[in-house]
Parts: structure tokens; C-alpha cells; sequence
């Protein structure tokens, strides 16, 4: 009978112990997400996420990340995990613009979020590509060469775009104010 009962406690542990190192690491650290669902207008949202983007393409590139109140510690992770969160950080701007889309197309707040993501990443592309040469490992480049193409769809979308009625209004207020 103590045997069995030894037996059971060490198949439970082991069972414990697997189940807590299946455990998998969430892309975002605690006051990310925190600010994600703060931001329910879609533009805001976009920023959130872009800020985090941003933030572990510093840690990548050996920049400072300064601790703050609002977006927490500096986020933490190896490498392949950093460029991970940035894949699938966009891929989840990408699914919040099109579940807005879905919703309600004739949102103003839509074509603005399309256009300040086609605009990070513009800025990203160079970021990763600059990476994707340094790095050897095909974990690592697989995972860039998906966050090159997520940008690029970001990129194409935003093309698609009719031109932005309030860019227009500026350029027509400089022309008048030039003329004047």
C-alpha cells in the first residue's frame, strides 16, 4: 500500500512538473496588455501595440528601454522570443483592424489605424532586415521573414486606401495660405 501511495505521489509530480513547463510565455508583459484593453478605439489600440513593437526591437538592438508606470519593465525574453512577440504583435494589430473592418467599415478611426500601422512598418522593415542579416539561426530568420511579410500586407492594405480627406485639406490650406 505505501508503495502505491509513493508510486502515485511521484506520477503526480511529474505530471505537475510537464504540465508547468507546457506552460507557454505570453507575447505581451502584464501592463501592455493592461494598456491594450484600455484602448478600445482602434487607433489607440494600434499604438499600443506598436509601442510594444517598438520596445523589443530596442532590446533587440542592445537600445535602452527605460521602466515606466504605464508600460511596466523593459520586456525580457531570448532573442527568438522577442522576435516572436513582434511577429505575433502584429499579426494581432492586424486582426484587431480586421474585426473593425468587419464591424464597421466606415469607421474614420479604420483608415487612420491602417495608415499609422503601414507607417510603423515602414519602419520596421529596415529594423528587421537589418536583423534578419545578422542572424544565422533558421529559427530566428523564419520568424523575421514572417514579420517581414505580415508589414508588407500592412503595406499593400494601406495602398488600397482612398487618399486621406484630412492630408488633403492641409495641402489645400498651404496652397491657400501660399497664394494669399
Amino acid at each position: 500500500m505505501m508503495f502505491r501511495l509513493i508510486v502515485f505521489a511521484i506520477l503526480i509530480s511529474i505530471v505537475f512538473c510537464v504540465s508547468v513547463s507546457a506552460q507557454r510565455r505570453d507575447y505581451m508583459t502584464d501592463a501592455e496588455i493592461e494598456l491594450v484593453r484600455d484602448a478600445q478605439e482602434i487607433d489607440l489600440r494600434i499604438g499600443v501595440l506598436t509601442g510594444a513593437v517598438d520596445r523589443r526591437l530596442a532590446v533587440l538592438n542592445n537600445q535602452p528601454v527605460k521602466d515606466s508606470d504605464d508600460w511596466g519593465p523593459a520586456p525580457t525574453g531570448t532573442r527568438l522570443q522577442l522576435l516572436s512577440d513582434v511577429q505575433k504583435l502584429l499579426d494581432k494589430a492586424i486582426s484587431d483592424i480586421d474585426n473593425v473592418a468587419e464591424k464597421n467599415r466606415d469607421s474614420k478611426l479604420f483608415p487612420k489605424a491602417v495608415r499609422a500601422l503601414a507607417g510603423s512598418c515602414s519602419q520596421y522593415d529596415t529594423k528587421l532586415r537589418i536583423l534578419l542579416d545578422a542572424t544565422t539561426e533558421q529559427k530566428e530568420k523564419g520568424v523575421i521573414l514572417g514579420a517581414l511579410n505580415l508589414c508588407s500586407q500592412v503595406r499593400e492594405a494601406a495602398a488600397q486606401l482612398p487618399p486621406d480627406p484630412a492630408k488633403d485639406e492641409k495641402i489645400d490650406k498651404n496652397k491657400k495660405t501660399k497664394n494669399d
